[in-house]
């Protein structure tokens, strides 16, 4: 995930700040222009000493921007390039103060910098929103209107030898039961809990997607059969364990099953779903509460 950790209610804040941090640099820009073909004099701030600090971009990456983003992979990058721009925006007012002109090869490294600096935070604002606006918000799992991009990307770095990929359907047991005698409450509660355990029994780069009702879809880059299954066994035995109590205080568990598949190269990632939701039926009809991994057979019997 892009923002490990996070809340929906975090990414949020993260979100809105960092709209308006990145008005506030597009102001800051328009000025430093102005003052350059102008040949105004410039702003204190960005010929003082660690000027970088100092503008209203700065003062947010260095205060709330460094809560809320820092985890972002790209927040090292988006530091670096922001003091970088902000070193030759030094220079180039330096050069305007004397010479009357900034040497093109000195803004073109500063044209650079800036660039690389909004694209760096263009992707993480781009990725926050889709954490946001993709997120199931009652299990708190990704959606599916990003799934299959996500999955094949996946199938890319299958391809090229980069690593296997397994994916599994999660199902409720008898789920229709908690809604029928708990009551539909119950029911979203079971749904957010169970989501929430899985997801903190996950590895940080593994994918979950609400695939619809009951059903959960996990992709776990880089793991072969074996070691998918022995995850999968983990989170089963892990919901199993789980107590929830009703509004009369009656208390119940519920069971998943699960079934694997491989992320196969040679056919479409909508068939190895397919595969994988297959072998969830076949742990539903082997008795529920198992993980079951797709053959061949499966698709005969099918």
């Amino acid at each position: 995930m892009p923002f490990p950790g996070m809340s929906q209610d975090d990414m949020r804040k993260a979100l809105s700040e960092l709209d308006q941090a990145l008005f506030n640099h597009q102001q800051w820009s328009e000025e430093l222009n102005r003052t350059l073909i102008c040949a105004l004099p410039p702003d204190e701030r960005d010929v003082a000493d660690e000027s970088y600090r100092h503008c209203r971009f700065g003062q947010w990456l260095y205060g709330a921007g460094a809560a809320l983003i820092s985890k972002h992979p790209s927040f090292k990058e988006i530091v670096d390039a922001h003091e970088r721009m902000h070193q030759l925006t030094t220079d180039m007012l330096a050069a305007m103060a004397t010479h009357g002109k900034v040497p093109l090869d000195l803004y073109e490294r500063f044209m650079n910098s800036l660039n690389q600096m909004r694209l760096e935070i263009l992707t993480a604002k781009r990725e926050l929103e889709d954490s946001v606006y993709n997120i199931d918000p009652l299990s708190g799992a990704a959606n599916r209107a990003g799934m299959l991009t996500r999955l094949r990307e996946q199938q890319a770095l299958v391809k090229r030898g980069i690593h296997s990929c397994a994916l599994a359907m999660m199902d409720f047991d008898n789920f229709k039961r908690v809604n029928d005698v708990y009551g539909h409450a119950s029911g979203d509660e079971v749904i957010a809990k169970v989501a929430k355990l899985v997801m903190s029994g996950m590895r940080p780069y593994d994918l979950f997607f609400r695939y619809g009702g009951e059903e959960f879809l996990i992709c776990e880059p880089g793991a072969n059969l074996e070691e998918a299954h022995a995850l999968l066994e983990r989170l089963r035995a892990d919901i199993e364990a789980l107590q929830f109590t009703a509004s009369d205080g009656q208390s119940y568990q519920i069971t998943a099953s699960f079934g694997l598949a491989l992320l196969d190269p040679d056919i479409s990632v909508e068939q190895a779903i397919e595969r994988a939701d297959k072998a969830m039926y076949a742990a539903k009809k082997a008795g529920r509460n198992r993980v079951e991994v797709w053959e061949p057979s499966m698709s005969a019997a099918a």
